[in-house]
């Protein structure tokens, strides 16, 4: 039956109304109705479920152990989150997801933390039983789905309910080498680069900190022992409280030292755009190149900067850390690159278009979690 759901498909991501078929037809099950406006144009936001383990460690259960088993071992105890629950920073949490899949054997999946997740610096990656890697969900698996959390930056109020990762469902090889970006990017500006870098699968991203486009804002550093963030509302937080905005210095070279201890959000030099045939993901760039990392990836739905949809290109938010040392990012230094992949099929409503998104046509954008602030 789940074998109907996807086999008239071409290789690629499933959309909206693909990810709709396998929930009818048992692929993924959950254990409370999907909620109205779950379903992403690529992907499905994932719940958390009513109960949270305190781990001593992060984990993977390794080939034939399911997670059960290794939470014998590992947790050190279990709370409710139907009342709603406080996660502090520096600790590991594991909560059991709502949904759980039964994928046909020509699909797999792929995890990924919510852009509003990454920009709070909460560390999030789903587990499942069996599993070697995190994020990865096998072609064929059955089984129940976790949620390893570790918020760094800022505690966090979760409850059953809360999203904080999502999901994407993929079907054959869908990525696109380097030719067919190159000429992607002929035909649609992918990037708004005169020269555009393409190399092993993805066309790369520079960090803006001229602030040109900005206002003079060259992004954001995160503030310490401040106060607990609510992941479920929107606009209520004050920016000041929790942020310190960093602004360019016109007698100064447009460059960032990276603080090993501090959480920064910054925005890319470029203006990105997805077409609607394609989804996208940003991975971190080659760290040889420099001690930072763009902290999480991120997926980007079909339509993101589309005119189309209500956009005109917009910048990628970066996550950004150095790693052990101060680092000093220069301005358009590369920072990540973006992958593109086919879509199975094109979702009938796009990123941004008759649908409440945030990020739309964004520049240098916190989370949702904040007011609006004028740049």
């Amino acid at each position: 039956m789940t074998m109907r759901a996807t086999e008239h498909l071409k290789p690629g991501i499933l959309p909206a109304e693909a990810i709709g078929l396998l929930k009818a037809s048992g692929a993924i099950a959950c254990r409370k109705a999907l909620d109205d406006d779950q379903i992403q144009p690529a992907s499905l936001d994932l719940r958390l479920g009513r109960t949270a383990w305190r781990v001593r460690a992060s984990f993977l259960p390794g080939a034939g152990v399911s997670v059960k088993e290794r939470l014998s071992d590992l947790a050190l105890h279990d709370f409710d989150l139907t009342r709603g629950a406080v996660l502090e920073t520096g600790c590991v949490y594991l909560v059991e997801l709502f949904e759980r899949l039964k994928l046909p054997a020509d699909l797999a999946a792929a995890a990924n933390p919510k852009s509003s997740t990454g920009r709070l610096d909460v560390f999030v990656r789903v587990i499942t039983d069996g599993a070697r890697a995190f994020d990865t969900i096998p072609a064929g698996y059955n089984g129940p789905l976790y949620l390893e959390i570790s918020p760094r930056t800022f505690p966090i109020l979760v409850r059953t309910g809360s999203r904080l990762s999502q999901v994407r469902f993929r079907r054959g090889v869908s990525r696109l080498s380097d030719l067919e970006l190159l000429n992607l990017q002929s035909a649609e500006c992918l990037v708004d680069a005169a020269s555009p870098d393409v190399a092993a699968g993805g066309i790369a991203l520079g960090v803006d900190l001229a602030g040109d486009a900005l206002g003079g804002l060259m992004g954001f550093r995160a503030k310490k022992h401040t106060g607990v963030i609510d992941v479920d509302q929107a606009g209520v937080l004050d920016v000041a409280d929790f942020w310190e905005p960093i602004h360019v210095r016109p007698d100064r070279p447009a460059s960032l030292v990276l603080d090993p201890d501090a959480f920064y959000i910054l925005a890319s030099r470029e203006a990105v755009h997805v077409p609607p045939d394609y989804a996208a993901e940003m991975v971190p760039f080659d760290p040889l190149v420099g001690e930072f990392r763009v902290h999480y990836a991120g997926f980007f739905d079909p339509g993101f900067g589309n005119p189309a949809a209500g956009g005109r290109g917009a910048r990628a938010v970066l996550e950004v850390r150095s790693r052990e040392v101060p680092f000093i990012l220069e301005h358009g230094q590369t920072v990540g690159r973006l992958v593109y992949e086919r879509m199975a099929a094109r979702p009938h409503t796009l990123y941004g278009a008759d649908m409440r998104s945030h990020y739309q046509g964004q520049g240098l954008k916190l989370s949702k979690h904040f007011k609006p602030m004028a740049l």
